[in-house]
C-alpha cells in the first residue's frame, strides 16, 4: 500500500492563509486612517508612520469624540436666548469644541478647514445666519462622500456656512431660512471620528474656500 504524506500540502495551505491575513489587516488599518484625512476633503499624503500608529491615533480620536458628545449631556450647557443684534447664531446651543479650524496633526493630510462640536447623535443643528439653502443631502451635498450629509447656506454679507455628518437633513435648495431656525440633526455620517457637527465658513459654496469661522462669526456678534 502506497502511503503519501499531506505535511507539505497543509504546510503551503497554512502560508497562504497567514499571508492572506496579514493583507486583510493592513488594509483595515490603512482605511481607517485614510478615512480621517478625507473628512477635510484631500488626498492624504503618503504615509511616513506605520499602519500601527495610525490605528492607535484613529481610535484615540474616535473615542475622545465620543467622550466629548457624551459630556453635553452629561453636563449641558445653558443655550442662548436671543440671536445677535445681527440676526445670527450658534450653530448648536451645547457642544463642547473637539477640533478647532486650521489644527494640523495625524487626524488630517493638512489643516483642518473648520470647526468640529461634539454632540449626541439627533442634536438640532441651526443656521448661524438668515441666508438661503443652496445644497442639500448626501455625499457632502456635493462636496464628496467624506462629509456625509450637508447642508451649505448662502447669507447675504457674501459669506456660506457649511453643516456636515448630519443624520438628517431638514431644508431643501432654494429654502430660505433665519437666524438660529433648525436646518437639519447631527450625526456621524461619512468619514467622522464620533457624533459630531463639522462647521465651516466659506467664501464659495464649494470645498476648499473655508475661512476662520471663529472670527467671521465674532463679526457678527457670535462667540463660539
Amino acid at each position: 500500500m502506497r502511503v503519501t504524506s499531506r505535511r507539505p500540502r497543509l504546510s503551503a495551505l497554512r502560508t497562504r492563509t497567514a499571508v492572506l491575513a496579514a493583507g486583510l489587516g493592513a488594509s483595515t488599518v490603512l482605511g481607517a486612517g485614510a478615512a480621517f484625512a478625507a473628512e477635510t476633503g484631500v488626498q492624504a499624503a503618503p504615509a511616513a508612520a506605520s499602519t500601527s500608529s495610525t490605528s492607535s491615533a484613529v481610535a484615540a480620536q474616535a473615542k475622545a469624540q465620543a467622550a466629548k458628545a457624551a459630556a453635553v449631556t452629561a453636563k449641558p450647557v445653558a443655550a442662548p436666548k436671543a440671536l445677535s443684534a445681527s440676526g445670527w447664531s450658534k450653530p448648536v446651543s451645547q457642544y463642547v469644541v473637539s477640533a478647532t479650524y486650521g489644527k494640523g496633526g495625524a487626524m488630517w493630510a493638512s489643516n483642518h478647514s473648520g470647526q468640529d462640536f461634539a454632540v449626541p447623535t439627533g442634536t438640532p443643528v441651526k443656521s448661524v445666519g438668515p441666508g438661503t439653502v443652496v445644497k442639500a443631502g448626501p455625499n457632502g451635498a456635493g462636496d464628496g462622500p467624506a462629509y456625509g450629509n450637508a447642508v451649505v447656506v448662502k447669507h447675504d454679507n457674501d459669506t456660506y456656512s457649511q453643516y456636515a455628518h448630519l443624520s438628517r437633513v431638514d431644508v431643501k435648495i432654494g429654502q430660505q431660512v433665519k437666524g438660529g431656525q433648525q436646518i437639519a440633526l447631527s450625526g456621524n455620517t461619512g468619514n467622522s471620528s464620533g457624533p459630531h457637527l463639522h462647521f465651516e465658513i466659506r467664501t464659495t459654496p464649494n470645498y476648499g474656500s473655508a475661512i476662520n469661522p471663529v472670527t467671521h462669526l465674532r463679526s457678527e456678534g457670535i462667540t463660539i
